[in-house]
């Protein structure tokens, strides 16, 4: 079931949509430029993993789309039209879903390579089943297998995020705004995730955790959220009046990303911004409760605060009964984690 690579020449991979899957597929990338050095490597992304991925320099062009419900038929068509016209060699779907499939296969793309689940095995020139071990490995090394038809051995590459001389400059920037001096350990905290409640540590125990690293005044906190999340980054922040920033809803991605690459450590549940501070090499400390560390865990290291109570993992958005997973790791667990790191 492999496939000819003496003629790849263009390759578009179809990357996912969440942030953090994202993060955790850029291995891929980096491993076919390895191998295919003069190939034309695109990727199909919505707009903010575009973004995401801006300064990548394995990837040689954006096919970008919007995932509004108001323009999703208008989107699919055009991207369909405009992956015709390119006349790629192969697209590989990081995606699992039967509309990326079906979009490849009406495109015309005579190669077409990914996972045969949710009944889209017709619609690939090379199906590959999902493993046999997929809850019990590494979603990185799930997607770097489906490199195997190219003759390319899982790697020990690691998810790698980009940050430009300017967009570095810009953090600075910011921190100074702020007037955080680069004599200080900077903490940032991301305390919600996109995905629901249930990744959610407890917001009273961020405020108890915040209140204790003041008693250093070495220690500044930076706590970070989008515009869903700033609700609750508002909540928890309200009381403090000094050596406490909200950037909440008030960063751009790439300034998050940049910011976080400056964190001394970084406190975050499961979630998009826990896999960019690894992407990046922050120190970090990641709280798991309903999802499943050994799948979308920090792949390049970090401390893993994770009780493995008998319901979890649950992958539910809301808790339906008493949030033991998250109840039970305490403030001074979370302090201590922070400790071995600043």
């Amino acid at each position: 079931m492999t496939i000819d690579v003496n003629h790849l020449k263009r390759i578009v991979v179809r990357m996912p949509n969440w942030l953090g899957d994202a993060v955790m597929a850029t291995p891929v990338l980096q491993d076919l430029k390895t191998h295919f050095p003069k190939a034309h490597i695109a990727v199909l992304a919505s707009d903010p993993i575009a973004n995401l991925l801006s300064q990548n320099p394995a990837i040689s062009e954006f096919l970008t789309f919007s995932r509004n419900s108001k323009v999703k038929k208008q989107e699919a068509r055009r991207i369909t039209t405009e992956l015709s016209k390119k006349e790629f060699d192969l697209g590989l779907l990081l995606t699992g879903s039967f509309s990326s499939a079906w979009q490849f296969y009406k495109a015309g793309i005579p190669l077409r390579l990914g996972f045969k689940n949710h009944f889209r095995a017709p619609l690939l020139t090379h199906a590959l089943p999902l493993p046999e071990n997929w809850e019990t490995e590494h979603l990185v090394t799930s997607y770097k297998l489906l490199l195997g038809p190219l003759h390319i051995a899982v790697s020990n590459t690691k998810p790698n995020l980009y940050v430009s001389d300017q967009e570095k400059k810009r953090a600075l920037e910011i921190l100074k705004e702020h007037n955080i001096s680069k004599d200080e350990l900077l903490i940032g905290i991301n305390p919600g995730a996109a995905y629901g409640s249930a990744k959610c540590w407890l917001p009273e125990r961020f405020k108890k955790v915040t209140a204790e690293l003041l008693r250093d005044p070495k220690k500044r906190i930076i706590y970070f959220g989008d515009a869903t999340t700033k609700p609750l980054v508002d909540d928890i922040c309200k009381d403090f009046t000094h050596s406490v920033t909200n950037l909440a809803a008030k960063t751009n991605l790439r300034e998050l990303i940049a910011l976080i690459s400056k964190c001394n450590c970084f406190l975050t549940n499961d979630s998009g911004p826990m896999h960019v501070a690894s992407a990046v090499n922050a120190p970090l400390v990641a709280i798991f409760g309903s999802t499943n560390e050994i799948k979308t865990g920090p792949y390049a290291g970090g401390q893993v605060i994770h009780k493995h109570v008998p319901c979890s993992p649950c992958y539910l958005r809301k808790c339906p009964i008493d949030f033991r997973c998250m109840t039970s790791i305490t403030v001074n667990e979370v302090l201590d984690a922070i400790h071995k790191c600043v």
